[in-house]
């Protein structure tokens, strides 16, 4: 198992996907918070951010990764 593991309540799959999301109640236009997703939960997590306005992107976490460097 990798040390990045899914955001979902109880998962302990290995997270494949980043969430980037935002409250615009709260964080700065520019402000990217992060969920981590396993391919199970990646849309149940994608749907729970996207209904509230939150999210604003999905990347595989490879491509999160190698932005980061």
């Amino acid at each position: 198992m990798s040390d990045v593991v899914c955001s979902a309540k109880g998962c302990r799959a290995d997270a494949v996907w980043v969430l980037a999301w935002n409250n615009p109640k709260i964080h700065t236009p520019e402000r990217r918070k992060t969920w981590l997703a396993c391919e199970e939960h990646r849309e149940h997590l994608s749907q729970f951010l996207g209904v509230r306005g939150f999210l604003k992107d999905v990347v595989s976490l490879r491509e999160w990764q190698s932005a980061e460097k």
